[in-house]
């Protein structure tokens, strides 16, 4: 089916506000549910039991989230944003019911991916109407704010999860998300007015045989990402296996999408140089975003001696300078163009990357405070440009599908980011613990954390090698980010054009008709030009 023309989102400017609102709710649903139930494990632990199966409450959500990311988009695509946008919504608020309610582990498990089912729908397609709502002048504000939420849900999570936790209960986790899931159900379903659309000659047809291969690729090789190394050893037969029957299941989802009429995966998301080079400059952003998120407040606890609340002040910084940045990158891409702005954001990240090893130890906590404040600023300068220009290149048709598939990578990035960065951090441990001043120490990063937290477990002696032995290690995990950050820029340096082929909306022109209206054929007609 041919790419419909690019048309804005038939929603008056007043209108916006209140999509808006619901964006912004719904985005702070899906961000805050990836973390929220981390500081809460021990209560729920305590009450259904399960503590050899509880890492399936973040990694079954995470699983969802990624591997529908693809269909969610071209559904979206197919049949529009909003009956995408509802279903997802009701999906995730039956979820968070259903986990409110759970009578063990297995059922918390099972409910927690029916959320992270709803989660896929949130994410993709409200970055998808943020773009059609607004002309390509106006994305980066609307961007900026859900970067904003998106960040700050993330780091409140934790916080919010222990609170409800340790002072009501674990089930509240789940229960606040309905009043405010419903909020941007209503918003949704009275406010966001789509675009009339010509009827297609013939009936969309969705690829279901394409969405069921990529969901069980992508369910079995982050299966084997996330529970490599901490389930069983990543040489074992069950990580081999899993390992073996997803590159089996991609190579078939190839032959089912080059079959399918209207894919899931379409080709030319990696046939268009843009689209590819973002994807992939996106994805390593994933996997570096690893080393902040994951191994710093550890550092901060383990060789600091923060609480944890400090050590989260001190991840927490990021978020203030990303969406500030994020704000201001129009000022520079307006001047040099969206490749050449998020190369300089992903070069200035390099380069903080590298200077995490130059820390002295100890240090003091301010020390890794600045370099998440300027990396923030950075990845700010980076990302928003990225995603404002890819969306800007193409049309209202395949729209929803090219950020899906920008969103599909940087959680890839993230999961494989996560299995690596692991893997590296037990190594150097395993290494420096060798030659340990006592026996019987623990082996990997929690163990030795947990271990650090109890004063008496171990001598002083012992316990100050344990610290640098940990500082060892997430200085070997920042320049492993720091090759990450490399290999994005050698994306953007190899494989994206020098200017991007934007296309100009209507509503992109000084004398263009209000973006509310529906345009004419001869005013949809799109031109491109390069920025």
């Amino acid at each position: 089916m041919p790419a419909a023309p690019a048309a804005p989102a038939a929603t008056t400017t007043r209108g916006r506000r209140p999509v808006v609102a619901a964006l912004m709710l719904g985005m702070a649903l899906a961000a805050i549910d990836g973390t929220i139930v981390s500081t809460a494990v021990p209560q729920i632990v305590g009450d259904l039991g399960g503590f050899t199966v509880f890492s399936w409450l973040f990694s079954g959500y995470l699983l969802a989230v990624t591997v529908t990311l693809p269909l969610y988009g071209k559904l979206s695509d197919t049949f529009g944003r909003k009956p995408v946008l509802i279903a997802g919504i009701i999906l995730f608020l039956v979820g968070s019911l259903l986990c409110a309610a759970a009578w063990n582990m297995a059922a918390l498990i099972a409910f927690r991916i029916v959320q992270g089912l709803g989660g896929g729908a949130l994410q993709g397609t409200i970055q998808t109407i943020a773009a059609d709502l607004y002309p390509l002048k106006e994305r980066p504000r609307i961007q900026a704010r859900l970067s904003t939420v998106w960040a700050t849900s993330s780091v409140a999570g934790p916080v919010a999860g222990g609170l409800l936790a340790g002072y009501a209960d674990w089930r509240w986790i789940f229960l606040i998300n309905l009043p405010v899931g419903a909020v941007a159900l209503w918003l949704v379903v009275r406010h966001l007015q789509e675009p009339s659309r010509p009827r297609p000659a013939t009936r969309p047809r969705v690829d279901w045989a394409g969405a069921l291969a990529v969901f069980a690729t992508g369910a079995l090789l982050l299966t084997a990402l996330v529970q490599g190394g901490v389930a069983w050893p990543w040489f074992s037969a069950p990580s081999l296996g899993l390992f073996g029957a997803s590159a089996l299941l991609a190579a078939l989802t190839v032959v089912v999408e080059r079959r399918a009429a209207e894919p899931i995966i379409p080709g030319w998301v990696w046939r268009r140089r843009t689209i590819a080079s973002v994807n992939l400059a996106l994805g390593a952003m994933g996997l570096l975003m690893v080393a902040p998120t994951v191994f710093l407040p550890t550092y901060a606890q383990s060789v600091l001696g923060l609480g944890p609340i400090a050590a989260g002040f001190v991840l927490s910084v990021m978020t203030l300078s990303w969406p500030v940045s994020a704000a201001f990158s129009d000022r520079v891409y307006n001047r040099i163009g969206f490749r050449r702005t998020a190369m300089l954001g992903m070069g200035a990240a390099l380069l903080i990357l590298l200077a995490f090893p130059l820390l002295p130890y100890p240090g003091e906590a301010w020390h890794p405070a600045l370099l998440m404040l300027l990396l923030g600023a950075a990845l700010g300068l980076f990302q928003l440009p990225l995603i404002v220009g890819v969306q800007s290149t193409v049309g209202w048709a395949e729209r929803g599908t090219t950020t899906a598939s920008v969103l599909f990578c940087r959680q890839v990035g993230q999961s494989i980011g996560a299995a690596l960065f692991g893997a590296i951090a037990n190594g150097v441990l395993a290494a420096r613990l060798l030659d340990a001043p006592v026996d019987g120490l623990p082996g990997d990063l929690d163990a030795v954390a947990r271990t650090l937290e109890d004063p008496g477990a171990v001598s002083s002696a012992a316990a100050e090698y344990l610290r640098r032995a940990v500082d060892a290690a997430v200085d070997h995990v920042y320049v492993g980010a720091a090759g990450a950050a490399a290999l994005a820029l050698l994306a953007l340096i190899t494989l994206a054009p020098r200017r991007f082929p934007v296309i100009t909306e209507p509503s992109d022109s000084p004398t263009a008709p209000d973006p509310a209206a529906t345009p004419t054929a001869s005013e949809a007609a799109p031109a491109r030009q390069d920025r």
